[in-house]
């Protein structure tokens, strides 16, 4: 129900104006407060760049993350990353991410980070904790943000935002009557537009996810993504159907396919009741990293990357690589050892 009103398909969001545009003048006002200087902005001496969207749910976000950690680690940059930690509940933060660490104490997309960039990172509800926090921990050159394009207390040098080329904006409203944190029109605000799917429009950029090979999550196995065997697809992703699209593209046609809620906790005879043992259970990295203490021999995840066109890497680094320079005088285009 709620898809249908986000996308203007239902006008049912009437109903909910009246609580949208108490969202968007609360938003507006504390906005405002950042800007006048009446709220404390928390600045560091290191690039911060956040990649966020404009919208609830899920746009392809993490990829993007993944892409810019490993883009900037490759060319030896030390780089950290922070997070609200959505679905984590740690006894105390600000939390670093380590091998110790659960999902279920920092959420899933900081250990997927983590897990696969080894990249520090950090959980924090105010984030500018969880900078302060790697930066007691670990000598950085630049922090990437996953998510927080309206955290305001912390500021940043570069701001990114990915849209859902599908979905895009929906109705266009606030909050609860619509999908909206903030207007559109704060993308003229920011460095880089980055567009998941093929309808970029003009100063866009647009984004593919590129599926890798199948992941056993009990051995490590790595499988084709077409196979012959019987598949149960699952998904508690902001937006199901692109995963059982991606399937579908790379020629598995999902006997079932299970939409769970963004960041569900999964228990193990929950996902026993999905598929039998001779049928393979496949779902995404993100519910894979919730569900390695317990998986099943049956049990694959397939992990996606984000793939940008050529010519759309310098576009998007050198902002960044002249950014660290700024703050690191010394550096002469390598990475400071």
């Amino acid at each position: 129900m709620i898809a249908r009103i986000w996308s203007g398909a239902s006008r049912l969001y009437w109903l909910l104006l009246p609580f949208s545009w108490l969202y968007g003048l609360t938003t507006a006002i504390i906005r405002f407060s950042y800007r006048r200087g009446w709220r404390k902005v928390h600045r560091f001496p290191l690039p911060i760049v956040v990649v966020g969207n404009l919208t609830a749910g899920g746009n392809g976000k993490t990829p993007v993350v993944l892409w810019l950690v490993t883009q900037l680690q490759q060319r030896g940059w030390r780089v950290g990353v922070v997070s609200r930690g959505y679905g984590g509940r740690a006894a105390h933060y600000p939390l670093l991410v380590d091998a110790t660490t659960s999902s279920e104490q920092c959420g899933d997309e900081p250990l997927l980070i983590w897990l696969r960039t080894a990249a520090p990172v950090a959980v924090a509800p105010r984030r500018a904790e969880a900078v302060a926090a790697l930066l007691r921990a670990h000598p950085l050159d630049v922090v990437v943000t996953d998510d927080g394009l309206q955290h305001y207390a912390l500021g940043r040098d570069i701001e990114w935002v990915v849209i859902d080329g599908e979905r895009r904006f929906g109705n266009g409203w606030w909050l609860p009557a619509g999908p909206m944190r903030e207007r559109a029109a704060r993308l003229q605000t920011v460095q880089a537009v980055i567009v998941n799917g093929d309808d970029a429009r003009p100063d866009e950029i647009p984004m593919r996810l590129v599926a890798g090979a199948a992941v056993n999550l009990l051995s490590g196995e790595r499988r084709a993504l077409a196979s012959p065997t019987s598949v149960v697809a699952m998904a508690g992703i902001g937006h199901p159907p692109r995963f059982f699209a991606t399937l579908r593209a790379g020629g598995v046609t999902p006997v079932r396919e299970v939409a769970f809620g963004d960041h569900q906790a999964y228990r193990q005879q929950m996902l026993d009741a999905l598929a039998a043992p001779e049928e393979q259970l496949l779902m995404t990295e993100k519910d894979a990293v919730k569900c390695r203490a317990f998986a099943r021999a049956n049990w694959w995840y397939l992990p996606v990357n984000a793939h940008l066109p050529a010519g759309a890497e310098a576009e998007l680094l050198m902002p960044i690589l002249q950014a660290i320079r700024r703050y690191r005088p010394t550096a002469d285009g390598e990475a400071a050892t």
